[in-house]
């Protein structure tokens, strides 16, 4: 056994994989690493972007694709964007069937995003969400949608219809509690349209942490370079705590909100906890140990997802043992330390969460830009691809 199967059996925290790739699914990388452990799967439009443009297992699809429709346009080319990502999640799927039969519905889930332009949009998200899961309709899939201000409505609606969703870019405690609200408040509009069980849907808030360290560092030495009254603070100390603080308080959140009358009304029906998943792991600051927000994170209904690096680390030599509520006041009082230095949290969560979205759309725009460099390149060459591309379209064994 594997210490990822240790983390899940001894622990009750699964591990998943903050990748897809095309290579990873033809070559037995994937196969391997479910096999070792791995029981999920995380996407964004940043690794699709890594993905499709960086490897040339996607080109004979998208030539045929794109000789089927004649059409280099750009709302062409963002439905051609769509067959490719779904190519790939329809087959992650496949091979993630049997975690997600003999675990009953708590793994085997593969994440893809809605289009990062909608963040700000709740009826186009809405409408997004709904048209994923129904071109897909796998029980396994979990639809992305963005804890925005916007997003937290549409949460609500897809789990109200009894659609399964993962809550990304969450970066507050004050942004998480509206997340586990919206999740609730589905469940009970599922309920108030004439549902008897609810045990099919279910839900991940994933909680993004090196990120908040790496904007609370760099205000943290801009203060400490300021020379202000603030500045005599012991900063250098703060340095590297507040996203597992944070984390770990957004843990005793979900211990909180997922107990009491409310929620016991739902368990009731077969409601599931909406389980929190620790995202963006991989450690920025190399001055930081590689595994610090994967072993400070460990405890039961948990997810860590992590980049392949850090998968790879954790295997090698991560620590399996609950450590995600150690210590509740030690994690209080760093926040509060952190306030009293200047430190603004949820600020800091408001420019994580606006530069998360500037983010995944740029990654999606280059790609657009891409792969119609790519549609001019094969429209000029005038190649028959149709061959190659029929036989990169059927699952390999």
């Amino acid at each position: 056994m594997t210490r990822l199967h240790d983390l899940y059996t001894d622990q009750g925290q699964s591990p998943w994989l903050d990748n897809l790739r095309r290579d990873y699914l033809h070559n037995g990388h994937l196969a391997d690493l479910i096999s070792q452990g791995v029981r999920g799967i995380t996407s964004n439009p940043t690794i699709f972007a890594k993905a499709i443009a960086g490897e040339d297992d996607y080109d004979a699809q998208f030539a045929s694709l794109l000789e089927e429709r004649d059409d280099a346009s750009p709302g062409s080319i963002e439905e051609i964007y769509w067959d490719l990502v779904l190519t790939d999640i329809r087959e992650a799927l496949e091979m993630l069937e049997g975690t997600h039969a003999t675990s009953n519905g708590v793994d085997g889930y593969v994440s893809v995003e809605v289009a990062p332009a909608l963040a700000r949009d709740t009826t186009a998200t809405t409408a997004a969400a709904r048209d994923l899961h129904q071109r897909v309709a796998k029980p396994n899939l979990l639809v992305k949608i963005p804890a925005t201000v916007e997003g937290v409505p549409a949460i609500r609606t897809m789990i109200g219809e009894g659609r399964s969703v993962n809550v990304t870019l969450i970066f507050s405690i004050e942004r998480y509690a509206a997340v586990i609200d919206a999740y609730l408040g589905g469940l009970e509009d599922s309920v108030a349209a004439g549902a008897t069980d609810l045990s099919g849907v279910r839900s991940v808030a994933s909680f993004f942490v090196s990120r908040v360290d790496t904007e609370v560092d760099r205000r943290l030495n801009l203060i400490a370079a300021s020379g202000g009254t603030r500045a005599a603070l012991p900063t250098a100390q703060l340095l590297g705590t507040a996203g597992v603080a944070q984390a770990r308080r957004a843990y005793a959140l979900f211990k909180d909100r997922f107990a009491g009358p409310r929620w016991e009304a739902l368990a009731a029906r077969g409601a599931k906890v909406q389980r929190p998943l620790w995202a963006s792991t991989s450690t920025k600051n190399p001055a930081y140990p590689d595994l610090l927000y994967v072993d400070s994170l460990i405890g039961p209904d948990t997810i860590n997802t992590m980049p392949d690096e850090t998968l790879a680390a954790f295997m090698d030599h991560g620590n399996v043992s609950r450590t995600v509520d150690v210590d509740p006041d030690a994690d209080r009082a760093s926040l509060e330390r952190l306030a009293e230095a200047g430190i603004d949290i949820e600020d800091v969560a408001s420019t994580l969460e606006a530069e998360g979205v500037a983010s995944f759309a740029k990654s999606f725009d280059d790609l657009m830009d891409v792969l119609a460099g790519k549609a001019r390149s094969f429209q000029g060459s005038g190649a028959d691809t149709k061959s190659g591309a029929a036989s990169s379209r059927e699952p390999q064994s």
